[in-house]
């Protein structure tokens, strides 16, 4: 049995859509079946990171292409034409029998799909803009939505599976254990998470850290999360230890930190669902197009405090939102016991079952 996923991670992209295409694959794993990566763009720790869990990484070529892109919104981040793309990963599986292709990437839609059933393989996208046609036996769309069951009317086959919401969230082991350990927060605030994903494009670590500075007296400590590859690493390393902060680089505690933590400060996309998993509570910040409704909606549900874009909040907005946060005990229960009543860690196993593992 073997199933190939198709996702890639950049500065632009994001490493959220390797990394829960790479829970799926551990537990796919455990089930004994062979996977395989395939990936334009990847930086190395994050290829390491997949060979080390077993799985094995084919690469195409990143070079710049002379073709003309799609006409997808987010075409420029798969860098080539779908048809080359496609083309290029055909070549690469050559005689490889495959069970399943996953899909999880915003520049590809059902031509590409299309063109991947040559190989005789079912199709399993992973989406969550529902932007675009897909041509697929399942479709994965983990996020929360207040009218989930419509997006997709009309964008996929009439025979496709639709697997919806944040019950099918794909978390890790450590935080389904975590969970069983950790409370809906009470009493007041002893600790602040801060993580805005593995690239922090926006560097909106440092500025959080500022205003963090200004707030938290020796009562209340503060653990900092940033990706091996953050451009401002060392000011951040050393703005924390200016601030008596403490900071993890590319961090295996993640579910720890997140179940021991009072409240974060974070981005939307997938570390939304880790840390609704341990109910932590939230003031998030977005950082493209997708997550704004996902991030409204959970605010609307008193699941986080939604604070906008980088456009929209600054250090005055994050700055009032954490004093609201302290001030406020009462609200930091009813958000974590709302968040824990969205997620139960199972989604990885339900979605195996769906796949016939």
């Amino acid at each position: 049995m073997n199933i190939t996923f198709r996702a890639d991670a950049s500065t632009q992209i994001g490493v959220g859509h390797v990394m829960r295409c790479l829970t799926l694959a551990n537990a796919l794993q455990k089930r004994d079946v062979q996977t395989v990566f395939i990936c334009r763009h990847l930086p190395q720790y994050l290829e390491s990171i997949l060979i080390s869990s077993g799985h094995q990484v084919l690469r195409l070529n990143s070079a710049p292409n002379s073709d003309p892109l799609d006409d997808l919104p987010q075409s420029k981040l798969l860098g080539v034409s779908q048809h080359q793309d496609a083309t290029e990963t055909i070549a690469a599986l050559d005689n490889v029998k495959l069970d399943w292709i996953v899909v999880d990437h915003y520049g590809i839609d059902a031509r590409w799909e299309t063109s991947l059933r040559a190989k005789g393989s079912r199709i399993m996208a992973i989406d969550d803009t529902a932007d675009r046609m897909h041509d697929c036996d399942v479709l994965l769309d983990q996020n929360f939505y207040l009218n989930a069951d419509k997006r997709y009317v009309g964008k996929v086959p009439p025979t496709c599976a639709l697997l919806l919401g944040p019950r099918y969230a794909l978390l890790r082991d450590e935080f389904r254990v975590w969970r069983t350990k950790t409370n809906p927060r009470t009493g007041p605030v002893k600790k602040i998470l801060v993580f805005f994903g593995g690239m922090d494009a926006e560097n909106h670590t440092v500025r959080t850290i500022e205003v963090l500075s200004q707030i938290c007296g020796t009562k209340i400590a503060v653990d900092v999360v940033i990706g091996a590859e953050h451009s401002q690493r060392q000011e951040i390393e050393s703005q924390c230890i200016k601030n008596n902060f403490h900071c993890h680089v590319e961090t295996s505690r993640m579910a720890e930190l997140m179940s021991n933590a009072d409240f974060c400060i974070g981005a939307g996309g997938s570390a939304t669902w880790e840390r609704c998993s341990v109910g932590l509570p939230s003031i998030t910040v977005s950082f493209a197009s997708n997550q704004i409704e996902i991030a409204s909606a959970l605010d609307s549900f008193g699941a986080c405090q939604y604070i906008g874009s980088p456009s929209v909040s600054n250090s005055v907005s994050m700055h009032r939102a954490i004093l609201e946060m302290l001030r406020n005990p009462n609200r930091l229960f009813t958000m974590s016991t709302k968040a824990f009543s969205l997620v139960d860690g199972l989604g990885v196993d339900r979605l195996c079952v769906a796949l016939g593992y």
